[in-house]
């Protein structure tokens, strides 16, 4: 059973947060252990297929230090039943109050998204100092990320959203971004091919970028 944990402790564990679908259970712990096995220790596991929920229960399972999330909470009935299937914390593709009471209800860490100054204002007042900046390059990339320090310097983002391994040193560089959500680990290819090795090769690549200021 993986360990509990807080948002800020989850965002040091690496410098990439794997956003994963799976079609199936089996597909899901398979690309967990690749993953794990590769050095990636935090999973977001969404719940954009019907099989998520599933995943996050068997994932959980597979070591003691990893850290399962569930994402794409939209819903908050959600949160409970994530945490109930063993989710260590939750994201949100936005921020309601309805979504942060239900998480903080059933005990889920949760890394809201945001994407404008007024989300972040609704995020911030409800006690969040670290949320998730979606979708990242759509809405602005490292510029806006970059604009946002000035009003706000003490927040800090994990931007998601259209990253790629060749933009994300660029948003890891930012003294306002603790890690970054990406779904490049896990090529298509490589999991129809149930290439394993190449998305370990892969995981520990991504754990090897570099991090703005020490974070670790």
């Amino acid at each position: 059973m993986s360990k509990h944990y807080t948002v800020d402790q989850i965002v040091r564990l690496g410098p990439v947060i794997p956003v994963l679908k799976f079609d199936s259970v089996e597909e899901g712990i398979a690309v967990s252990r690749a993953l794990y096995e590769g050095g990636v220790k935090v999973l977001e596991i969404t719940l954009r297929t019907k099989v998520g929920i599933d995943v996050i229960r068997e994932a959980s399972q597979i070591a003691d230090d990893i850290a399962v999330g569930v994402g794409t909470l939209t819903r908050p009935e959600e949160c409970e039943l994530a945490a109930r299937a063993g989710a260590t914390f939750g994201v949100s593709p936005g921020f309601s109050t309805a979504l942060d009471q239900a998480a903080k209800a059933a005990g889920l860490p949760l890394l809201p998204g945001v994407m404008t100054p007024s989300d972040i204002l609704a995020a911030v007042a409800a006690g969040y100092e670290i949320v998730k900046f979606f979708p990242a390059e759509q809405a602005g990339g490292t510029t806006m990320l970059g604009a946002f320090h000035g009003p706000f310097p003490s927040l800090r983002f994990c931007p998601t959203g259209g990253i790629t391994p060749a933009s994300a040193p660029s948003f890891l560089s930012l003294p306002n971004v603790v890690c970054v959500g990406g779904s490049w680990l896990t090529p298509r290819a490589a999991v129809a091919a149930k290439d394993w090795a190449e998305i370990t090769r892969l995981a520990r690549e991504a754990s090897g970028l570099a991090r703005a200021h020490g974070v670790s």
